[in-house]
């Protein structure tokens, strides 16, 4: 009997062990799955979706697992029922069926998840709404769009892919506005015009001036399309006009082609593109300025006041381009004297218009600025020159037609705005303007023009109120009359008061290309050429501080992204800057 008794605590004292080893494992167990899952806060939401977490939490002699076992309603007696110390920390967790705490489930790693998502998929989409959002729980709305709008283009654009709501955050008005005013933009040159073996690709160049990094944008809207204009307000791209071919689609083919009047906007900050008001006439290649203008600017007055005012105008009082039918030759000799009166207040009103679209600006910037784009010349749908113009308003967002060319002023090659004024060039080295806030054209007699080459047309851009021009002529060597040395390309500026003109600078490179594009931002003009040589088409991006005394020309990207480009493409190409 004594044997016995020895046996059975000898048993006694075995179950005592496994139990105990099964203790230690099951530890073991649940601190690895508590380190694999590190979810914080899993307890509170497993609690609430009432799934029990707690695998091998019941473990019997042997170390075997009780699923859902109640030992205590085997015996009868709850007392009895056996539990391990992750079973006392998984108090408060419901089973999947029954309602009891005793009852207990067993998952492996990764299926409970699974059969949660399968059964509690709308809720399986709001924790993970809540997940995403977990970054910014702490972090305000304002705070967070301080930081994003700092970040260059290139990695803006990377950080909208993070999740929606970065997405939505840089893309909203406000955001915008903040972008546009704030001081964290860099220069960005536009090429538009692409072709690639005959067809136009609809590929946009974008070069990043400050990091010299090309980037190629699609624009399948654009596909099919050549011969258009672009103008830039603020941080958007306008595309004017242009050409498609009715029998090879795609190609730059003008044996049967269509002229269009449609207008786009492509906004590179959010890669998105839509069409606006189309123009009166169908054009190609116009000529466009841009302008800010205030607030009380009417385009139904200026055209209005182009109704009334059809009388010939000069800056200077010479010679006068005629303006409108001869047989109104009396009716302008009877207001002789009144348009002399009229012209000569109007060079003090220059200065007086100045300041009064300085003081409109700083009230501008309270609310929304306005800008009108205008667009003169270019061809029209039977490929013939076109002497009318056309202004459209950003506010009213329709085009309306303003008085047209000056008779026998020629083909307009070039143009640009200044000081509130659209000055335009035309191929028979003639200069006139127009007044965009009174709305009629001047005619502008100046010193004699620079000489040029007449197979490169002159290139007008404006810096900070001051006017320039860029023109190809012959240099000639020394002591030999008659003989062309070289070309070279210069630049000349007109003092707007005197209207003479005064060379200031020297562009570097040989012109090798005669349609070279040249556009100013602030106190810098940039410059485009691309020609083709040795089989493929080469381009040559070019910089002028205007603020500097000696005005000198630098290279900015000597990466030829252009080499795959038709040689048409030197034809059809077209820039714009933005400061993105």
């Amino acid at each position: 009997m004594y044997s016995e008794r020895l046996s059975g605590e000898e048993s006694l004292r075995q179950d005592f062990e496994a139990l105990s080893v099964s203790k230690r494992l099951m530890r073991s167990v649940s601190q690895k799955l508590r380190k694999k899952n590190q979810r914080p806060g899993g307890e509170e939401e497993d609690d609430a979706r009432g799934i029990s977490l707690r695998c091998l939490t019941l473990y019997g002699r042997g170390g075997g697992c009780k699923v859902g076992a109640d030992t205590g309603d085997d015996f009868g007696d709850p007392s009895n029922r056996r539990r391990s110390s992750a079973s006392d920390e998984g108090k408060g967790y419901r089973p999947i069926c029954g309602t009891e705490e005793s009852g207990m489930d067993c998952f492996s790693y990764g299926v409970r998840e699974r059969f949660w998502k399968k059964h509690n998929r709308k809720d399986f989409e709001l924790e993970e709404s809540i997940r995403n959002s977990r970054m910014h729980i702490f972090l305000p709305d304002d705070i967070l769009e301080m930081c994003l709008v700092r970040l260059p283009l290139t990695t803006l654009m990377t950080a909208r892919l993070v999740c929606k709501k970065w997405r939505h955050l840089t893309t909203t008005p406000r955001f915008l506005q903040m972008r546009r005013e704030g001081s964290h933009q860099n220069p960005w040159l536009f090429i538009f015009g692409a072709v690639k073996d005959g067809y136009c690709s609809g590929e946009i160049y974008a070069l990043d001036v400050s990091l010299n990094q090309w980037h190629v944008i699609g624009a399948d809207i654009l596909k099919g399309r050549f011969m258009f204009s672009v103008a830039s307000i603020q941080d958007d791209i306008y595309v004017v006009g242009g050409c498609s071919s009715l029998n090879n689609f795609g190609r730059v083919d003008r044996s049967s082609f269509k002229t269009h009047k449609g207008v786009m906007l492509f906004s590179p900050l959010t890669k998105s593109w839509r069409k606006v008001s189309p123009m009166k006439y169908a054009r190609s290649m116009p000529i466009l300025g841009v302008s800010e203008v205030t607030s009380d600017f009417s385009t139904s007055q200026s055209y209005q006041n182009r109704q009334d005012r059809r009388i010939p105008r000069s800056r200077l009082g010479g010679v006068s381009d005629v303006y409108e039918d001869p047989h109104r030759l009396s009716l302008r000799r009877q207001c002789r004297y009144a348009v002399d009166e009229n012209e000569s207040s109007l060079l003090p009103n220059r200065k007086s218009y100045k300041f009064m679209k300085q003081k409109s600006d700083h009230s501008s910037m309270k609310s929304h600025r306005r800008f009108v784009i205008i667009a003169v010349g270019g061809l029209g749908s039977w490929d013939e020159p076109l002497d009318s113009g056309e202004i459209y308003d950003s506010v009213s967002k329709k085009w309306t037609e303003i008085q047209g060319l000056p008779v026998d002023f020629g083909i307009v090659c070039s143009g640009v705005v200044c000081n509130g004024m659209f000055y335009v060039y035309s191929e028979s080295d003639k200069l006139a303007g127009y007044d965009i806030e009174r709305g009629f054209w001047i005619g502008i007699q100046t010193s004699p023009f620079p000489p040029r080459v007449h197979e490169y047309y002159p290139k007008l851009v404006s810096c900070n109120g001051r006017l320039f021009m860029l023109s190809v002529f012959w240099c000639e060597g020394d002591g030999q009359i008659g003989r062309r040395n070289k070309a070279v390309r210069k630049v000349w500026e007109l003092d707007l008061m005197y209207l003479n003109w005064a060379e200031v600078s020297v562009h570097p490179d040989a012109p090798m290309d005669w349609n070279a594009a040249f556009v100013a931002d602030g106190n810098m003009i940039f410059g485009i050429e691309m020609f083709k040589i040795f089989g493929q088409v080469l381009d040559f991006f070019t910089v002028c501080d205007v603020s500097d005394m000696e005005m000198k020309w630098s290279h900015i990207s000597r990466n030829h992204v252009t080499h795959e480009l038709d040689a048409s493409s030197c034809l059809t190409k077209s820039m714009a800057v933005l400061h993105l």
